[in-house]
C-alpha cells in the first residue's frame, strides 16, 4: 500500500525486520545486550567508575578511546530494535509479544543506565582538557562531554545510582506502561457506539456542536471510571522524582528539566513573560469564536477545536500529501524529496483504531530514516500535524551524519524544523483561501498556536505545583482535578466559559507520566516561537538563510539553545525575541478577529 492510496495507511515495518519473530530480528535484540557486556567489560578493564585520584592523561585517553565507540554501538542497535517494537506497542497495546520483547528490553537499558552512571562519575573527575587535546574523538564530542561532567556532580552516590536504576522497571516505568495501556484500552460509550477514546476526543473537531458536547461529555465520565489508578500512578511518579532530585543536589523540580533542555532559568523566564503578555491577545481570539458557534457564556472546553468557517477543499489524505509534498517544494527540493519518498515508502501510520495510542509523534529508526505515527482524519489540522511530524523526520535527516552522541536533540530544539514546515503549510494554505476560508484557516493556526502558548502554560503550572504539594504527601483525584482546574483558569481566563473547563487533563496527557523527563511541555512553546522567530528570518533573506539552516538542524545536539541562536541573530535571553515571535500570532488573531467582526 502506498501513501497517497485511498485507504488510510499503515507504516512498513518490514524493511527493519520481517517480524517480532524473525532470525534477523533476534540476532540484533541480542546484540544490544552483547554491546552492553562489552560495555561492562569495559569499564572493569579500566577501572572506569567514580575515582578519588584521577587517572593519568594516558590511561584516560586510552579508556575514552575503548569506551565510547563501544557505546556508539549500543545506541545505535538499541535505537533500532527499540523503535521496531515500539512500532507494535503504540498501534495495537494488546501485543503481548511486542510489550514481552518492550519488557524484556528494559533490562538492557537498566544494564546501560549503570554503565553510563559508572562513565559519568568517571568522567566528573578527569582532566577534560587534557583529554581534548589528546582525542579527535573526545574533541569532537565537546559539548557532550563537557555536559556529562557538569551533570556527574548531581549523581548519588555509586550504589545509590545502581539501586535506583535497578528499580526503575518496577517503579516510575511501570507506573508509566500502566497509564499507557490503561488509556490506550480505554472505550467510551457515546450515544448508541462504544468507541476507542483516540476517536472520541477526535470528535472535539465535529461540525455538530450537540456532537462536541455528548463526545466530551462521556469522555470526562471515561475518565473518571479510570481515574484512581491514573492519580496512582501520577502520585507514585512525582514521588519518585522528588526523592531522586532531592538526593541529586538539586534546587526544585524544574533544575533537571532545564539542564535537559540545553536552557537556563533567564531564558525560560523571558520566554514565559511574553507568553503571559500575550494571554489577553488569545482570549479574544477565543470569544471572537465563542460569539461565531453562538456561545454567550464563552467558549467551551468541547469547542476549543470546533471547525468554523467553511472550505471547498476535501483534505483527503491523497490531497494532503500533494499538498505538503508540494508547498515543501517551494523551500526546497531536498524537503520535497524527503516528503515524498515517506510517503511513497510507508513511513507513516495514519488510521485511527482500537489499540493505537493517541496522538502524533515521530521516531527515528535509523541513520535518516524515521517512521511517524499520527491519527488522520479529513481536516486542515490534520494536514498540519503531518507537516509537524515531517519536520521532526526532515530533522532526524539532518542529523543522519552525526553519531548517537551528536543528536542528543534536547526537546527545547527538537521543535524548531516541525514549527518550520508547519509555518510553510499554513502560510500556504492562507494564501489561496478565499474570505470564509481563511476564517476556518486562521482558526486553525490560532487553535494550534493557543494550545502550545496557552495550554501549555496551564500545564506547567499544573506541574510544577503538583511537584511541590507532592513533597508533603499524595494527592487525590479530586485535588488533582482542581490543581488542573487552577491551572486552566489563570491562563485561559475569561476566554473560556468557567464551569466547561477539563478536570481531567492529567490523566489525558501521557507527558505528566515520564519519570525520566519531567517538565514535557514548556519545551514545546520554545519550539513553536524559536521556529517562527527562524521562519522571520527565512523571509527576510531565504538565500542567506537555506545556507545556515540544516547545518543548524545537524548541530542542535552540538550547543546549547542560546549559542545556536546567536547564528541567526537571536537573543534567547531577551523578552524582545519571543514577543517579536508571538506579533505573527497576534497578527493572525488581530485578522480573525476582524473577519467574525
Amino acid at each position: 500500500m502506498t501513501a497517497i492510496a485511498n485507504s488510510l495507511p499503515h507504516w512498513n515495518t518490514s524493511s527493519l525486520f520481517s517480524s517480532l519473530g524473525s532470525s534477523e530480528f533476534e540476532t540484533a535484540f541480542k546484540e544490544v545486550f552483547a554491546h552492553v557486556q562489552n560495555l561492562e567489560h569495559i569499564c572493569d578493564t579500566h577501572n572506569i567508575q567514580k575515582l578519588e585520584t584521577p587517572p593519568s592523561t594516558e590511561a584516560a585517553l586510552k579508556a575514552f578511546e575503548d569506551y565510547f565507540p563501544e557505546s556508539v554501538k549500543f545506541m545505535t542497535t538499541s535505537k533500532l530494535v527499540s523503535a521496531f517494537i515500539s512500532c507494535f506497542t503504540s498501534t495495537d497495546s494488546r501485543n503481548d509479544l511486542a510489550q514481552a520483547k518492550a519488557s524484556e528490553l528494559q533490562q538492557a537499558y537498566v544494564r546501560s543506565s549503570k554503565v553510563s552512571t559508572r562513565f559519568y562519575a568517571w568522567l566528573e573527575n578527569i582532566d577534560l582538557n587534557a583529554l581534548l587535546e589528546q582525542s579527535a574523538l573526545a574533541k569532537d564530542h565537546q559539548f557532550a562531554l563537557e555536559k556529562i561532567q557538569s551533570d556527574a556532580k548531581h549523581q548519588m552516590s555509586p550504589l545509590e545510582e545502581d539501586l535506583a536504576a535497578s528499580l526503575n522497571p518496577s517503579g516510575s516505568s511501570a507506573w508509566a506502561k500502566l497509564h499507557g495501556n490503561i488509556t490506550s484500552r480505554l472505550m467510551v460509550q457515546v450515544s448508541d457506539a462504544v468507541l476507542p477514546m483516540s476517536t472520541v476526543r477526535g470528535l472535539a473537531r465535529h461540525l455538530d456542536a450537540a456532537t462536541r458536547e455528548d463526545a466530551f461529555k462521556a469522555e470526562l465520565e471515561a475518565w473518571e471510571t479510570v481515574s484512581v489508578p491514573l492519580a496512582a500512578a501520577l502520585n507514585s511518579i512525582k514521588g519518585e522524582v522528588n526523592v531522586k532530585n532531592t538526593r541529586r543536589g538539586y534546587i526544585d523540580s524544574l533544575e533537571p528539566s532545564l539542564n535537559t533542555a540545553n536552557i537556563d532559568r533567564e531564558i525560560l523566564s523571558a520566554m514565559q513573560a511574553a507568553c503571559a503578555a500575550s494571554f489577553p491577545d488569545f482570549r479574544r481570539y477565543f470569544k471572537a469564536k465563542a460569539k461565531l458557534l453562538g456561545r454567550k457564556n464563552g467558549l467551551l472546553w468541547c469547542d476549543l477545536f470546533a471547525p468554523v468557517g467553511t472550505s471547498s477543499r476535501s483534505w483527503s489524505y491523497a490531497d494532503s500529501t500533494e499538498f505538503v509534498a508540494a508547498n515543501f517544494g517551494t523551500y526546497s527540493k531536498k524537503l520535497e524529496d524527503y516528503a515524498r519518498e515517506a510517503f511513497e515508502k510507508d513511513w507513516i501510520d495514519a488510521e485511527p483504531r482500537n489499540g493505537k495510542r493517541d496522538g502524533a509523534f515521530c521516531m527515528g529508526v535509523r541513520d535518516g530514516e524515521s517512521r511517524i505515527l499520527m491519527n488522520f482524519e479529513p481536516s486542515l489540522d490534520s494536514v498540519s500535524t503531518l507537516a509537524h511530524e515531517l519536520g521532526h523526520g526532515y530533522h532526524n535527516l539532518c542529523l543522519k551524519d552525526r553519531t548517537p552522541w551528536q543528536r542528543q536533540t534536547p526537546m527545547t530544539l527538537a521543535e524548531t524544523a516541525s514549527i518550520f514546515c508547519e509555518t510553510i503549510i499554513m502560510k500556504a494554505a492562507l494564501t489561496k483561501a478565499t474570505d470564509t476560508e481563511k476564517l476556518g484557516m486562521l482558526e486553525n493556526d490560532i487553535q494550534g498556536h493557543g494550545q502550545v502558548v496557552v495550554d501549555i502554560h496551564s500545564r506547567f503550572l499544573f506541574e510544577s505545583r503538583l511537584f511541590k504539594a507532592r513533597e508533603k504527601r499524595e494527592l487525590s483525584v479530586e485535588e488533582l482535578k482542581n490543581l488542573m482546574l487552577e491551572a486552566q483558569l489563570e491562563t485561559y481566563g475569561d476566554g473560556l466559559d468557567p464551569n466547561a473547563l477539563h478536570p481531567y487533563m492529567w490523566a489525558v496527557k501521557g507527558h505528566y507520566y515520564s519519570g525520566g523527563l519531567s517538565y514535557y511541555n514548556y519545551p514545546y512553546t520554545f519550539g513553536l516561537l524559536f521556529g517562527l522567530g527562524l521562519y522571520a528570518k527565512y523571509t527576510q533573506d531565504p538565500e542567506s538563510f537555506k545556507t545556515s539552516y540544516d547545518d543548524l538542524l545537524s548541530s542542535t545536539g552540538m550547543a546549547d539553545a542560546a549559542t545556536l541562536g546567536t547564528r541567526f541573530g537571536i537573543d534567547t535571553r531577551d523578552t524582545a525575541f519571543w514577543t517579536a515571535s508571538l506579533d505573527q500570532i497576534r497578527e493572525n488573531i488581530n485578522e480573525f478577529v476582524a473577519l467574525v467582526g
